[in-house]
């Protein structure tokens, strides 16, 4: 099952690589700061059986 993820962040478009862990959760939500413009992103991961995926999107 993958864990690490790569997003490209919705304000400035850099790839970032970020890990999650299946067993924090089949469901995850938080909220992390780009590591090039520091602006916050919302992150969606979900675990289900052995596939996974995440989303991310601007913080409100």
């Amino acid at each position: 099952m993958e864990t690490n993820f790569s997003v490209n962040c919705p304000y400035c478009g850099e790839q970032i690589w970020m890990e999650f862990y299946p067993e924090d959760g089949a469901h995850q939500e938080m909220i992390v700061d780009c590591e090039v413009c520091c602006n916050p992103i919302l992150y969606d991961v979900v675990f289900k059986g052995e596939s996974s995926r995440v989303r991310c999107e601007r913080a409100q």
